[in-house]
Formats: structure tokens, C-alpha cells, sequence
């Protein structure tokens, strides 16, 4: 038989103790560590993202970079560009300059002609007023002398008219008198005369009446045609005086 080995128990306790003691440690290392992992996944996430935005930030920059080196790059062509355009522009102000003195020159020379087309016009205008003039006052002479001989033929209508109102009162009078005469020997006849012939026989009254009543009306007539004629007279008098009078208006 084999020979059995002697335990010692109380070192095997105090060792199971250590190992009891080494373990809690380390469950205690291991919850701090997770503890710190976790916390350094936190500030990794934190970073991860800062970088990201550092990124973003980055790539803004350097699109902004790019952006000032493009605008960098045309303000360089402007001035050149803009260079140029200066001594072009310096050059087309001498040119201005040298048509600007040739301009004057022609515009001269064109303000001494059109004086003097003005000073021609301004004597033709004088000339051609003072033969208007001379023309409107011919013309209110003729016009004068127009409306006078109206108002002579007018005056003399006048007295033909009233000549003819006096002929014919004194016809109608003469022919009344003839009339009343005529009537009464005519009713001292009719009452000689029988029953039969004054029925067949026509009245002298109403002969006499039909006689004054024609001549009335041609002495009427031609009296309506003087009239007539003294208003067409009076009509191109006035239309004469106001053709003078807007002719002098207008000049």
C-alpha cells in the first residue's frame, strides 16, 4: 500500500482565503476596468464624432481654400483683364479727346451757318409777313369796299322795298276806292235788275275781292324776294367781316 501524504489544512484555508481575496480583487479590477472601457468608449464616440466634425470642418476649409485660390486666381485675370481695359479706355479717351476737338471745330463752323440760315429765314419771314400784310390789308380794303357797295345795294333794296309797299298801300287803297265805288253802283243796279239775272250773273263783290286778293299776293311776293335778297347781302357782309377778323387773329 501506498503511504498517504498529510494535508495541511490550515494552509490549504489560508490559501483558499488569498485566492478568495485575489479574486474579489480582480472582480473589483474588472468592474473598474469595464468601467473605464465603457467610459473610454464614451470619449471614443466623443472623438470619433469631434473628428468627424473636424472632418466635415476640414473638407469646408478646404473647399473654401480652393474657392479663394479660384477667386484669387480671376482677380489675378482681372487685373489683368482690367489692365488692359485701362489702356484701352486711355486710349479711346485720347481718341474721344481728338473727335471731341473736331467736333467743336464742326459744330462751329455749323453754329456760323445755321446763324446765318436764321439770318436769312428771320428776312424772309419779315418779307413774307409784310406781303401778308399787304395782302390782308388789300383784302380789308376789297372787303371795305365790298361791304359798302352791300350796304349801298342793300340800302337801295331797302327803298325799292319800301317804294313797293307804298305802290302797292296805294294800289290797295286806289283798287278799296274802285271797289267801293264799283260795289255801290253795282248794288243800285242789282236792285233794278230781276230775280234771274241776279242769280245767273256773278257777284262784282267777289270779282273785286279776288282782284285785290292776286294783286296782294304778287306785291307780297315780290316783296318776300327783296327781303329775300337784303339777307343774303347782310349774310356775306357778316361772313366777310369774320373772315377778315380770324385771317388777323391767326397772323
Amino acid at each position: 500500500m501506498k503511504k498517504l501524504t498529510a494535508v495541511d489544512l490550515s494552509k490549504l484555508v489560508k490559501d483558499f482565503i488569498q485566492l478568495e481575496h485575489k479574486i474579489t480583487e480582480m472582480k473589483g479590477e474588472n468592474n473598474t476596468l469595464e468601467i473605464q472601457l465603457d467610459e473610454t468608449s464614451r470619449l471614443l464616440k466623443i472623438a470619433q464624432n469631434k473628428e468627424k466634425q473636424l472632418i466635415e470642418e476640414r473638407d469646408g476649409l478646404l473647399e473654401t481654400v480652393k474657392g479663394l485660390q479660384q477667386t484669387l486666381h480671376q482677380q489675378c485675370d482681372l487685373r489683368v483683364e482690367n489692365e488692359r481695359l485701362k489702356n484701352a479706355a486711355l486710349q479711346m479717351k485720347k481718341e474721344n479727346e481728338d473727335q471731341l476737338k473736331e467736333s467743336n471745330t464742326l459744330l462751329q463752323r455749323m453754329a456760323a451757318e445755321m446763324k446765318a440760315l436764321q439770318d436769312q429765314h428771320q428776312r424772309e419771314l419779315e418779307d413774307c409777313d409784310k406781303e401778308k400784310q399787304r395782302k390782308l390789308d388789300a383784302k380789308d380794303t376789297e372787303l371795305k369796299v365790298t361791304r359798302e357797295r352791300n350796304e349801298c345795294a342793300l340800302e337801295e333794296l331797302r327803298r325799292q322795298m319800301r317804294e313797293k309797299e307804298k305802290e302797292m298801300q296805294s294800289q290797295i287803297i286806289k283798287l278799296q276806292m274802285e271797289f267801293g265805288a264799283k260795289l255801290a253802283r253795282a248794288q243800285s243796279m242789282s236792285t233794278k235788275s230781276q230775280p234771274q239775272t241776279q242769280a245767273s250773273a256773278p257777284h262784282p263783290q267777289n270779282i273785286f275781292k279776288r282782284k285785290l286778293q292776286f294783286i296782294q299776293e304778287e306785291k307780297n311776293k315780290e316783296i318776300e324776294v327783296l327781303r329775300q335778297r337784303v339777307r343774303e347781302l347782310e349774310q356775306q357782309s357778316l361772313q366777310g367781316l369774320m373772315d377778315s377778323r380770324l385771317k388777323r387773329r391767326k397772323n
